[in-house]
């Protein structure tokens, strides 16, 4: 993939967090407002079925960047660290001659906080230690002072300023100067820019303007309500019992509030995505930079009782994946199943013409795993077709038809008529994954990580949060004697 003449493309990967495919209006949801983001979508091509390879952050992150699933990675939850000689695509366009740059959020556990970039403009928004470890030995209802509760559910709201939006608000400030710098910089080579925001990620409190973008008599209630206690799958009841939200008891007008959070959480987001575009537009680089937008997870967002992620339903598990790159890529939309693992590996072979072998999860169908709290076994997930597979040790197999039944609300295994492929499907399972194996790895490494970070909470501890530095002896004008000619090179005229 290339530009007119001839050079490697620029990339500009922009990811969001939490955001499910079906809460933008570029994939027909009614009410929500996001036109930088519907914009992005009628020049490029939408995968209207795109999944994550897991429904929880660091996971979710870190296959998109290797192309391997969480077993491989063994990122196996938020409080898991990837290990520094893992290839990501940062190290594979680096090494062919790509600037990297990241910007905001990765979830990165562990000293290195780089896996592969260059440069990176900001903090992260959570913590690179250990803390955030699951303990299967643990009863799954026995609830852990870091998992998510209901709080942010319940103080959705407007606000004059919050932690998330002035995150946020950092990390666009700082990419659109970047991005001003890669053209002031000409094009000595191409560059990979990672941006990646924390909205629409819980808490929904975001600036009044946004809030009032939205009446509330426009606020839709959940299309799945919730599910009876004794009609849900044994995973949404542990979800239920882990966040507490039956505890919670929310009304409907509480229930409606924080949808119109979400809502304008993402429109808040969209503008800030809406900078970024104008950035490439305004430095003249839009037209050799192909955007690539997407979410490291979904939000169910009340849908069938449920709240947040960890979920392989609908609005957990599909992500929005939209690629962006008119003259070069034909607008379209793609209505076939596709999975976060092969953006990397595609990306890659599009620009350098290497197929990037490590970095190819084989399958004919999409897989995704989760691997954290709320389960003391491994669950997975198979999309093939219209059929989604869900099997965890213990729980009852569900089997769903998204063709005819795109709320997931009829579960197929167990019907006489849906035997052989069901069987099918567990053959598949049993032949990709070896899940005795997998979980004494998932087991042992829960156990190191406790220890580990039990001897690191006392006596002296170095953190492993990133810190940006900025030399500022090297900005604008610092006792230089060439002061017109730093302007010139600074000014950066409209193309």
């Amino acid at each position: 993939m290339q530009t007119a003449g001839g050079s490697p493309r620029n990339l500009l990967l922009i990811m969001v967090d939490q955001l499910g495919a079906g809460w933008l209006p570029a994939y027909g949801h009614p009410v929500v407002e996001a036109p930088n983001i519907s914009r992005l979508a009628r020049t490029g091509v939408v995968f209207e079925s795109a999944y994550c390879p897991s429904p929880l952050c660091a996971p979710s992150r870190a296959s998109l960047l290797t192309g391997r699933l969480p077993s491989r990675t063994e990122v196996f939850d938020n409080g898991a660290e990837m290990r520094a000689s893992l290839p990501t695509i940062a190290h594979r366009l680096r090494a062919a001659g790509y600037a990297t740059c990241l910007a905001g959020k990765m979830h990165f556990v562990g000293p290195d906080q780089l896996h592969g970039f260059e440069e990176r403009l900001t903090t992260d928004v959570y913590p690179a230690d250990l803390g955030w470890t699951p303990d299967w030995r643990r009863p799954v209802d026995e609830r852990l002072p870091w998992y998510h509760t209901m709080e942010s559910v319940l103080s959705a709201g407007p606000c004059a300023a919050s932690m998330q939006v002035d995150y946020d608000d950092e990390v666009a400030f700082r990419a659109t100067r970047r991005i001003f710098d890669f053209a002031r910089a000409g094009a000595s080579e191409p560059f990979f820019f990672l941006v990646s925001f924390t909205h629409p990620h819980d808490p929904w409190e975001v600036p009044r303007r946004y809030w009032e973008r939205y009446s509330r008599d426009t606020i839709d209630p959940p299309t799945v309500p919730a599910i009876p206690w004794p009609e849900a799958d044994p995973h949404s009841r542990r979800l239920r019992q882990m966040i507490g939200i039956d505890d919670a008891g929310l009304s409907d007008e509480q229930m409606l509030t924080a949808r119109h959070g979400y809502y304008a959480a993402i429109s808040y987001v969209d503008d800030r995505i809406g900078e970024l575009l104008a950035a490439l537009r305004d430095s003249g680089l839009d037209d050799s930079t192909t955007v690539v937008l997407t979410a490291d997870h979904g939000e169910m967002l009340g849908e069938r009782g449920l709240w947040h992620k960890m979920s392989f339903f609908e609005p957990s598990a599909r992500v929005p994946l939209i690629v962006s790159a008119p003259g070069v890529v034909a607008p379209g939309r793609r209505a076939e199943p596709v999975s976060l693992l092969d953006l990397a590996p595609t990306l890659v072979e599009l620009v350098t013409s290497d197929p990037a072998p490590e970095m190819f999860e084989p399958s004919a169908a999409v897989v995704a795993e989760y691997l954290a709290e709320g389960v003391s076994s491994p669950a997975v997930m198979i999309r093939r077709g219209p059929h989604k597979f869900i099997w965890c040790e213990g729980d009852p197999e569900q089997l769903y038809d998204l063709g005819s039944d795109p709320h997931e609300l009829v579960n197929l295994a167990g019907e006489p008529t849906h035997a052989e492929l069901c069987s099918a499907f567990r053959d598949e399972v049993t032949a990709r994954w070896d899940m005795g194996e997998l979980t004494s790895r998932i087991l042992e490494s829960q156990r190191q990580r406790h220890l580990v970070a039990e001897a690191l909470g006392s006596g002296q501890n170095t953190a492993w949060d990133f810190q940006p530095y900025v030399d500022a002896s090297k900005q604008y004008v610092r006792n230089r004697a060439d002061l017109y000619e730093l302007q010139r090179r600074a000014r950066l005229d409209a193309p």
